[in-house]
């Protein structure tokens, strides 16, 4: 979104009112805040990241679920950490 902030001067105006009325018109705007909001804003993780992440999440969920049908690790007591 784009926000167009222009200002004329007005006849005999000095340049530090026209700075004035400007910074006045981007505080209005709202031009200042989402800038500064959105300054430390990370971009969302790619479909093919996500996707990968969630296959290697599965993977691991089914080769412990193997270890334990197959006896080579212990269950994990659903129960325990619990208060």
């Amino acid at each position: 979104m784009t926000v167009n902030v222009s200002v004329a001067r007005h006849g005999s105006e000095s340049s530090m009112s026209l700075v004035r009325r400007f910074s006045k018109r981007v505080l209005g705007a709202g031009i200042i805040r989402k800038v500064k909001g959105s300054r430390y804003r990370l971009r969302g993780e790619s479909r093919t990241k996500r996707r990968n992440s969630a296959l290697r999440r599965v993977a691991k969920f089914e080769k412990k679920e193997e270890m334990e049908r197959l006896g080579l690790s212990e269950p994990k007591d659903p129960r325990a950490g619990r208060r």
